[in-house]
């Protein structure tokens, strides 16, 4: 699908996140005669945050951009402990005291979400999984300490303006830079509400438990594999991670505003515990067990209409960033990656980018886009708030199995041809485009 010489265009990536990264790595795969330059606003790589799920769909995607992503993600993800939860998704119990209305009590086994892909469970530290994509990036690529603050595009390229006074000037511009993405805020317009994220209605604690500890805590069984204590206004999962060392713990909970400027603040354990009034014990006691606590606030994308405007294109959390409800935000990213390669291999003048960035977005927004909202849902889910289930468990649970789905069943090859079919409907014909 690649062009055999050099492509007679450039790409600028902004932002050296998992989505700038596998992007990068996708293109050398996929579209190795396009010239790429990756901008991080930091001196060097790195990412913030804990633990990070990758589903089945997500470890197909890894693949198709490269085996050796693939690789790197088995090397560092952590699977669960017991063999026979080895396709389990989470197990779902009851967090509370008791739910008289249906009967429930603390540590009731509710139901399970099983991966029926062939595909094991496991998480990996955000950071981990970066420094695997790092080590295959091919030296020169990436600059840093570049922090874009301003883009223009005239039509046949785009100038990009950094906070250190420099400027840039590439064929097109793929933005990657995040949830705060400045490159979303000069598409849509720096007033315009779907710009910035907002928040999303939940809060959680992030901390840390030694196995051994959690195992004599709550057995090997609940410590060694995902678990998910669900009750009124909040919930908390438990996972393993660093190969089974260590037990991560994320306790969400609700509030109507986040009236803090930093997004990530230090915990106060009398809050901590306050909002856990009512939980069960075995809730309290992995609260109590907790190390160094954080609370992150949760914000997400409102949907907007397009993620490409002329020769500049979003993918990633900078295009639709969702809350984490459903552990899939950083798969679709890598989704995103592979089929904006396979896109853009197949093109082969500049004047055709805004196209298949175009085609990019025609064949991606719905899904992504589809994530937002259903993640915000599988919050209020968790936590018995959403409307038509929240007061009948039976519905809860019949939910939890089968609302996964669509997002681990999705045929991405679909996708690319898709996207490939619009760009081939929007533009001239050519001798060159006979090799697509």
């Amino acid at each position: 699908m690649s062009n055999s010489k050099t492509a007679p265009f450039d790409i600028a990536i902004v932002g050296g996140g998992i989505a700038g990264l596998v992007l990068a790595l996708s293109l050398r795969e996929h579209a190795p005669s396009i010239s790429l330059t990756l901008y991080e606003a930091a001196h060097k790589f790195g990412e913030i945050g804990a633990g990070v799920a990758f589903g089945p769909n997500a470890r197909r995607a890894m693949h198709l951009v490269s085996p050796a992503v693939r690789e790197g993600f088995e090397r560092r993800s952590t699977p669960n402990l017991s063999p026979d939860k080895a396709h389990s998704w989470f197990d779902f119990h009851c967090g509370m005291d008791q739910r008289g209305d249906a009967g429930a009590k603390d540590g009731d086994y509710l139901t399970s979400t099983e991966i029926d892909h062939g595909e094991m469970d496991g998480r990996v530290h955000r950071a981990d999984f970066l420094d695997e994509m790092v080590k295959l990036l091919p030296d020169g690529v990436a600059k840093f300490a570049k922090r874009l603050v301003d883009l223009e595009d005239n039509g046949k390229e785009v100038l990009m303006k950094f906070a250190d006074g420099s400027e840039a000037r590439h064929s097109a511009v793929i933005g990657c830079d995040g949830i705060k993405s400045r490159t979303r805020a000069w598409m849509h317009g720096q007033e315009n509400p779907v710009s910035h994220a907002v928040f999303s209605g939940k809060y959680c604690y992030r901390g840390l438990i030694p196995m051994d500890d959690a195992v004599e805590l709550l057995g090997e069984k609940l410590a060694g594999n995902s678990q998910m204590y669900l009750g009124y206004g909040g919930h908390i999962l438990t996972f393993p991670v660093q190969k089974g060392k260590t037990m991560n713990v994320v306790a969400f909970n609700s509030a109507e505003t986040w009236d803090s400027e930093a997004w990530v603040v230090e915990a106060d354990r009398k809050k901590m515990y306050k909002d856990y009034e009512g939980w069960g014990k075995s809730v309290h006691s992995i609260l109590q067990l907790m190390q160094k606590p954080d609370i992150w606030a949760l914000f997400n994308h409102l949907p907007c209409d397009t993620y490409a405007k002329g020769r500049v294109c979003l993918i990633g959390d900078a295009a639709h960033a969702t809350t984490p409800h459903q552990g899939s935000g950083a798969g679709m990213a890598v989704e995103d990656a592979y089929v904006m390669s396979k896109i853009l291999a197949g093109v082969k003048r500049a004047e055709d980018l805004p196209v298949a960035f175009e085609s990019f977005d025609y064949c991606r927004r719905a899904r992504t886009q589809k994530l937002v909202t259903t993640s915000k849902d599988a919050g209020q889910l968790y936590d018995w708030e959403l409307q038509g289930v929240k007061d009948n468990l039976d519905k809860q649970s019949q939910n939890l199995r089968c609302r996964m789905k669509w997002i681990w069943d999705h045929n991405l090859e679909g996708d690319v041809s898709e996207g490939r079919r619009y760009f081939l409907e929007h533009t001239p014909e050519t001798d060159d485009r006979a090799r697509l």
